[in-house]
């Protein structure tokens, strides 16, 4: 087996592996859960080895699935032989995505580890994890505008199914209410590739972006002002924010989280919205490139405004909540208003060339991060949970003399979600705010400033009950940890949380490595160059 099958078995293994719980299932109750778990493992071997091949080896990991690589494709444009667009779908693995690609598979299995006994045990809960899994494969993977909508929606059906996977009333309604707003927001990035088609021919991202720029002898000149591209931007730009949970595009989020089972909210919460915030940078830098955004500046400040808007109402809205995972549920509301601050910013017409390399640096931390920390928070919230039966800020107190691991992780997790060194939540919120100086946005600055008071007010309300306030007389709740059968946490799901808060701290100290990884990425962005494949 070669490098390049790699792409191709990412995606493939855990959708073939879905079916077999159900199958099993005929012959034998709850096989879903080691049967994901020898999927996933397998996954993990496989994302290690091309992380290896990419950033080690140094190289790009390319496949196209029925057809061939462009160049090697002559037709004729317009009268004349010409260079072919790519024929076939093809799958990429660069210095971007080889990071998502193990991120996925890392915390994909991680979290079954959490759901051993948080639940669901059900096999289909288990098909439609599986799924899941290969639809974010293929949404990191894809160099297919069209096929990108594909997996989005794959994604998406798969995570609807998974919030209401415990059958109550509120997880249903939620459920419903993300199927209606992502399916809403799947439409208009369709539409915005519709337009794209519609003026370039193609839907590979590497032909957009060479028509866009105009280098194929059949265009004449750059189409970067042209109406139709500009509005194509407008509608993927708002499509993959719905996806994000973008303020005010993010009504779907806080019950998603907060109504889903406690392993679902883990996953969902790590992986979900990163993923798609990921399609939006790949997109906005590769695609459309800096030079769209120098012949439209309205288009980036658009997205500056609406991403500041973001991270002061998501980190107000956080503030104001009284249950815990409504917190963090707002909470991630303002930290992708954040990345999508750092994607703009990039492609800025004032970026100079640092302000660009500190912009893509801090997306690329602040994503890794923010899926460690946000999914190590929600683990120990529903730990906690199952342990003692707490939910809401107030009966957090004193908890941290009954699960001082537990509570350790959150206040260790929390302070990196301010911005707390040596944390990697530190690392990304500084390269992001490095940017803006470097760009001399100001206002960004002081959003930057602003939102980091606030992620301070809301977790030193919960790490001073977890530490400084005294319990109640009562602090068991035996009705409640009984409500979902799950009972004292698992030392899985401790072990979650705790190595959570490990690598959060790690991966601080690791800032530079993961920097150095992106260096192919800045240099193409930086040259606005369409030649560098997404």
């Amino acid at each position: 087996m070669t490098e390049e099958l790699l792409p191709v078995l990412l995606i493939v293994v855990p959708i073939l592996a879905a079916a077999l719980p159900v199958v099993l299932g005929l012959f034998r109750q709850q096989v879903g859960w080691p049967v994901a778990v020898g999927a996933l493992s397998v996954e993990a071997v496989l994302a290690a080895w091309l992380g290896y091949a990419v950033y080690i080896g140094e190289s790009r990991v390319v496949h196209v699935l029925g057809g061939e690589t462009f160049g090697r494709k002559e037709v004729t444009i317009g009268g004349s032989d010409t260079e072919g667009f790519i024929v076939g779908i093809e799958l990429v693995a660069d210095a971007l995505s080889g990071l998502l690609v193990v991120l996925v598979a890392l915390v994909a299995l991680a979290v079954l580890a959490y759901a051993r006994r948080a639940g669901p045990r059900r096999n289909p809960f288990y098909s439609t994890y599986l799924l899941l899994t290969g639809g974010l494969m293929g949404l990191v993977l894809t160099g297919d505008l069209f096929n990108l909508f594909v997996f989005l929606e794959i994604v998406g059906l798969m995570t609807y199914a998974l919030v209401a996977s415990d059958r109550s009333g509120a997880s249903t309604v939620a459920a419903l209410k993300y199927l209606i707003i992502g399916t809403t927001g799947a439409s208009m990035y369709l539409i915005g590739v519709g337009y794209l088609f519609v003026r370039t021919g193609t839907l590979n991202m590497v032909d957009v972006a060479r028509v866009l720029a105009g280098e194929p002898n059949w265009v004449e000149g750059a189409l970067y002002s042209e109406p139709l591209v500009a509005a194509s931007f407008g509608f993927i730009a708002v499509g993959l924010a719905t996806k994000a949970a973008i303020f005010p595009l993010h009504t779907w989020q806080p019950d998603a989280y907060s109504e889903s089972p406690d392993s679902v909210t883990v996953l969902i919460s790590a992986l979900v919205s990163t993923t798609t915030a990921y399609a939006l940078a790949r997109i906005t830098w590769t695609v459309f490139s800096p030079d769209f955004f120098a012949a439209n500046p309205r288009a980036v400040e658009a997205l500056l405004v609406i991403a500041s808007v973001s991270v002061v109402a998501g980190s107000l809205l956080a503030a104001m909540q009284r249950r815990v995972k409504r917190v963090f549920a707002y909470s991630s509301v303002a930290q992708f208003g954040l990345i999508v601050m750092a994607i703009g910013t990039a492609v800025h017409p004032a970026a100079s060339d640092q302000a660009t390399q500190f912009a893509v640096y801090g997306v690329v931390v602040h994503l890794i991060g923010h899926a460690v920390i946000k999914g190590g928070l929600f683990a120990a919230v529903g730990a906690l949970r199952s342990g003692t039966g707490a939910q809401y800020v107030g009966e957090f107190a004193g908890l941290a003399k009954q699960r001082p691991f537990l509570s350790g992780s959150i206040a260790v997790l929390g302070f990196s979600l301010v911005g707390v060194p040596p944390a990697v939540g530190f690392v990304g919120k500084w390269y992001i705010g490095l940017a803006a100086v470097e760009a001399e946005l100001w206002p960004l600055v002081a959003v930057i400033f602003a939102s980091t008071l606030l992620t301070l007010l809301y977790v030193a309300r919960l790490v001073e009950r977890l530490y400084f306030t005294p319990s109640p007389e009562t602090t068991e709740a035996p009705e409640q940890v009984a409500a979902d059968g799950s009972g004292s946490p698992s030392y899985g799901m401790v072990a979650v949380a705790v190595l959570a808060a490990v690598l959060a701290v790690a991966l601080g100290f690791a800032g530079a490595e993961l920097t150095d990884a992106m260096a192919p990425l800045v240099e193409a962005i930086q040259e606005s160059s369409p030649e560098v494949h997404p």
